[in-house]
C-alpha cells in the first residue's frame, strides 16, 4: 500500500505535465486521474488501520492516509470527475486540463499530509494552479480576480510560514502534534493561513467574488474541494491536539452563521452559493469527529449547484422568478436544494443529523440556526418556476456530471443509513417547513442588499490583521 500511495500521489503531476505530448487524449488522462483517485479513496476505507509514512524522519515530515483523508479524497476525485464530464465537449484546451489535473494532485496531497512543511508545499502549487484555472479567459476581470485571490492567499501562507518555523523550533519537527508543545503564537500564525486558505469566517470574504466571477467549472472546483483544503488540517489537528478542538469549533459556528446571514439575502444566484460554502465550511468544522462525511455531501452538493447555476438563463434570481427553468434541470436543481438543506433520501440529511449528534451543547442554537437559514436560502431554487419554456441548451456532458454527482448523493446514504429513525426524520423536516415558511413570509419579498465594503481587496488586508490578533487573543487565554 505505500508503494501504491507514493504512486498515486506523483501520477497525476507526471500525466499533467505529459498532456502537452498527448493534447489529443487530454480528456480521457483527466478522467483516468479522478478513477484512480476514487480507487485509493475507496481501498482507504477498507484498510483496518492508518496508512502513515515517514518521508523525513528527522523534520517529522509525514504522510498519513486514513477513512477520514478517504472521504475528502473520494470527494476530490467525484468533483474533479464530473468537471471533465462538462467540459468534455466544451473546447477546452490542453492547458486547462492540466491545470485541473495539478490541482487535483497537488489536493489530494493535502488530503494525507500530517506536517506543516509538506501540507505548505501542497498549498502552495494549488494556489498556483487554481490561479491559472481563474485567470483561464484570458479577461482583464478575470485576470484581476485570479490576482486578488494569489495575493490574498500568499500573504496568509507567509504567517502560516513563520507559524510552521516555530512549531519546528520547539520540537524539532514539523508534525501536526508538535502544535501542541508549541508556543501560542505559533497556533495563531498557522490558523490565520488556514483560516484565509479555507475561506473560514470574516477571513474567508475573498471567496464569494472569487467563486462567483471564476467560470462555472472552475467554480465547481473551488468551492467543492478546493477551500477544503484548508479546512482538513484544522479538523486533523482538532482531533490530534484536545486544546485545538474548541477553537475550530467556535470558528466553526462562527462561520456556519456568517456565511448564511449573506446567503439568505443575496440575490444573485453564483454569490449565494459562494457564501453558502463558507456557511457549510462551518459545518465541518463544528463537529471535526465527523467533518470527513459532510465534507464529501458538500462538495458533491456545491459542485452540482455551481455546474446548474452556469446553465441557468440568468444569475439573477429575482429574473429567474419570471422565466421558467427546464424541467429536468429544475429537478436536478431541487434534489441538491433538498440535499444541503437535510432532506431525507440524500446525504445531506445523514450528515446533518451526524454533526448536530456529535455537537457540544453550546453549539447547538447557532447550528440550529445556521440550518434553518440554509433551508431559507434554497427555498429560492426549489421554488422558481419551471416547465418546458425557454429551454435552455446543455451538452450531454452536463448530464453525465449530473448521473455521477446526484448519484453520489443517493449512495453517500449507506455511510450513515442509521440516520433514518422516526425522530432524526422529524426534526430535519420542521426546520425544513420553518425555513420555507420564513422565505414567503420575509424573505422572498426582502429587498435589503447587503455592503459588499468588506470584500475590497484593501480591507481583506485589513480583516487578516484584525483576525491575527482575535486568534492571539483566543490562544493566550
Amino acid at each position: 500500500m505505500s508503494t501504491i500511495t507514493i504512486a498515486w500521489i506523483a501520477l497525476p503531476l507526471f500525466v499533467g505535465f505529459s498532456i502537452y505530448l498527448l493534447p489529443k487524449v487530454d480528456r480521457y488522462l483527466a478522467l483516468a486521474i479522478a478513477i484512480a483517485s476514487a480507487g485509493y479513496a475507496s481501498q482507504l476505507f477498507l484498510e483496518p488501520s492508518p496508512l502513515k509514512l515517514q518521508l523525513l524522519d528527522n523534520f517529522g515530515v509525514t504522510l498519513v492516509a486514513d477513512q477520514l483523508s478517504g472521504f475528502f479524497i473520494l470527494t476530490n476525485a467525484l468533483v474533479t470527475a464530473a468537471v471533465v464530464f462538462y467540459c468534455w465537449q466544451s473546447g477546452k484546451t490542453a492547458f486547462f486540463y492540466t491545470q485541473t489535473i495539478i490541482l487535483h494532485g497537488s489536493v489530494n496531497a493535502a488530503f494525507i499530509c500530517a506536517d506543516f512543511i509538506s501540507l505548505y508545499v501542497a498549498l502552495e502549487v494549488i494556489s498556483i494552479a487554481a490561479f491559472l484555472l481563474i485567470a483561464y479567459p484570458r479577461t482583464d476581470r478575470s485576470i484581476w480576480v485570479a490576482l486578488r485571490y494569489l495575493f490574498v492567499s500568499n500573504t496568509a501562507m507567509l504567517f502560516y510560514l513563520v507559524g510552521a518555523v516555530l512549531v519546528y523550533q520547539a520540537n524539532h519537527s514539523f508534525a501536526f502534534e508538535g502544535l501542541g508543545k508549541a508556543p501560542p503564537e505559533a497556533l495563531a500564525l498557522i490558523f490565520l493561513g488556514l483560516l484565509v486558505k479555507g475561506g473560514i469566517f470574516v477571513s474567508g470574504l475573498w471567496l464569494p467574488l472569487t467563486h462567483s466571477e471564476s467560470e462555472t467549472p472552475v467554480s465547481a472546483l473551488l468551492s467543492g474541494v478546493v477551500v477544503k483544503t484548508g479546512v482538513f488540517p484544522l479538523v486533523r489537528c482538532a482531533l490530534i491536539i484536545e486544546e485545538i478542538d474548541p477553537i475550530v469549533r467556535i470558528f466553526g459556528v462562527g462561520t456556519a452563521l456568517l456565511g448564511v446571514g449573506y446567503a439568505v439575502f443575496e440575490k444573485d444566484t453564483k454569490r449565494m452559493l459562494a457564501f453558502h460554502t463558507i456557511s457549510q465550511l462551518g459545518f465541518i468544522l463544528a463537529a471535526p469527529e465527523v467533518g470527513g462525511f459532510y465534507a464529501l455531501t458538500h462538495g458533491l452538493v456545491k459542485s452540482t449547484l455551481f455546474l446548474i447555476a452556469g446553465v441557468l438563463p440568468s444569475r439573477n434570481l429575482k429574473e429567474l422568478q419570471y422565466k421558467p427553468i427546464n424541467t429536468p434541470i429544475w429537478i436536478a436543481l431541487a434534489m441538491a436544494s433538498f440535499s444541503i438543506s437535510g432532506f431525507p433520501l440524500l446525504s445531506g440529511f445523514g450528515a446533518k443529523v451526524l454533526t448536530i449528534k456529535n455537537l457540544l451543547p453550546w453549539q447547538v442554537i447557532g447550528m440550529n440556526v445556521a440550518a434553518l437559514g440554509t433551508a431559507v436560502s434554497f427555498a429560492k431554487f426549489i421554488f422558481l418556476p419551471h416547465g418546458d419554456g425557454s429551454p435552455e441548451k446543455v451538452k450531454p456532458g452536463f448530464w453525465l456530471a449530473m448521473i455521477l454527482l446526484l448519484g453520489g448523493l443517493i449512495a453517500a446514504n449507506g455511510f450513515y443509513y442509521e440516520a433514518y429513525k422516526v425522530p432524526n426524520i422529524a426534526k430535519p423536516l420542521a426546520t425544513i417547513g420553518l425555513g420555507w415558511l420564513a422565505y414567503f413570509l420575509i424573505f422572498k419579498k426582502s429587498v435589503l442588499k447587503l455592503p459588499r465594503v468588506i470584500e475590497e481587496f484593501e480591507h481583506l488586508i485589513g480583516v487578516m490583521s484584525l483576525m491575527l490578533i482575535l486568534l492571539f487573543w483566543m490562544v493566550f487565554a
